[in-house]
């Protein structure tokens, strides 16, 4: 695949911008065309609900339009640039590297294949995309557009594997840079290995977070409950950006906790390909393990389990768990700082504003975040100290997810 995409790289390169972008936009007409076999597939293979797996598709259409949007806005980003004198001209040329790898996750397999893939495509790269290895149907699927829309052959390529296949990937000495979504530990391995060496190489890194809400005494507690549980519970709390820490100001936690475990019950668990249920089961056995022995773990530290912390026998197939919310776990506990990518959330009381943003922006992580409030110096003070890629503010369709 590699050899394939470094051949059809010179040709990719000279292709005009123009006709890359329409080549791309084609791209989109054909998944948003297959938009419903796409998401049933999706809804199948990851246990999406319905809305998900759509929102999933439709994004990777999305960051495709953006992109070519992008590089008609900035004319293929061939950029004048000021001159010294009427004799000399100065321009910013973007190049393309060459081979770009694009390593996607399980949890977005659309969307997190199909944008990184048309903004290396558009700027004049060719690509290798590895799907990830429990989700690798969608992406064939979605593999299945670009090359139907009328690509050189070499262009976009796509390969299937485990992890040593990501690995062989990493490591060719063809790849002149990668795109990568997944775990921290992984992220940074990756980062490491190209970013070191005579021959370095440029690496995106998108690996995880520790997402927190804030819920002041001035909030909105409706809107905080139905955001935190779609933020929690949303795809059984498998996204990068899930809000798995809550911080509620002591005046109202009591009602906050009462709320949320009250709407982590109501939630309907099942067949996600069933228009009727909202949370399908976690993706593998190792996230279905993981859930029992982080409950276990958390009960033996003294932790209150509120509502959920148990697994449930659903369906014939499925690994099913229920939505938790747990309290009291002590603030020293690992799991505060740990990514369960669980629908796991626990909570904790403040009573001081700056002292909970403050604890919201001690971990190693620097995702997403949430406020809760209706005053506005409250608001100011969050988005001025928050140290987060995207910040939240009484958002009540999900407290840190987009």
């Amino acid at each position: 695949a590699v050899r394939a995409a470094r051949a059809a790289f010179p040709a990719w390169r000279a292709t005009p911008w123009q006709e890359r972008v329409r080549l791309m936009r084609k791209t989109v007409e054909l998944i948003s065309e297959r938009l419903f076999e796409i998401a049933a597939v999706n809804t199948l293979e990851v246990g999406k609900n319905r809305l998900e797996s759509l929102g999933d598709v439709e994004e990777a259409a999305d960051f495709v339009r953006c992109y070519c949007d992008a590089m008609e806005q900035f004319n293929g980003f061939i950029i004048p640039q000021l001159r010294e004198n009427d004799k000399i001209s100065n321009t910013s040329v973007m190049k393309p590297y060459g081979v770009w790898a694009v390593i996607s996750p399980f949890n977005f397999p659309i969307a997190l294949s199909g944008g990184p893939t048309a903004a290396a495509l558009v700027t004049g790269n060719t690509v290798v995309l590895k799907a990830a290895e429990d989700t690798p149907f969608g992406p064939s699927l979605l593999a299945q557009c670009f090359i139907d829309a009328g690509l050189p052959a070499g262009v976009f390529n796509l390969v299937t594997g485990d992890k040593e296949t990501g690995r062989l990937l990493v490591d060719h000495p063809d790849v002149a840079g990668v795109t990568f979504t997944g775990s921290h530990k992984v992220g940074m391995e990756i980062y490491s290995k190209l970013a070191s060496g005579p021959n370095a190489r440029p690496v995106i890194a998108e690996m995880g977070g520790k997402n927190a809400t804030i819920v002041s005494k001035n909030a909105d507690l409706n809107k905080a409950v139905q955001g935190v549980s779609r933020s929690a519970f949303g795809l059984q709390g498998q996204k990068c950006s899930a809000c798995s820490r809550v911080f509620v100001h002591e005046a109202v936690k009591g009602e906050f906790v009462k709320r949320l475990a009250e709407a982590a019950k109501k939630i309907r668990i099942g067949d996600p390909s069933k228009s009727e249920n909202w949370m399908g089961p976690v993706s593998t056995a190792k996230a279905y393990e993981n859930y029992k022995r982080s409950v276990a773990e958390m009960k033996k530290k003294g932790a209150r389990i509120v509502t959920g912390g148990e697994t449930l026998e659903l369906e014939k197939d499925g690994y099913y768990v229920a939505p938790t919310v747990v309290d009291d776990l002590p603030q020293s506990h690992e799991f505060w700082k740990q990514e369960l990518f669980l629908p796991i959330v626990t909570v904790a009381g403040f009573d001081d504003l700056k002292d909970a943003i403050n604890t919201v922006n001690d971990v190693p992580f620097g995702l997403t975040g949430g406020l809760y409030s209706e005053d506005e110096s409250e608001i100011q003070t969050f988005l001025d100290n928050v140290e987060v890629g995207v910040a939240y503010v009484n958002r009540s369709t999900g407290s840190t997810t987009g």
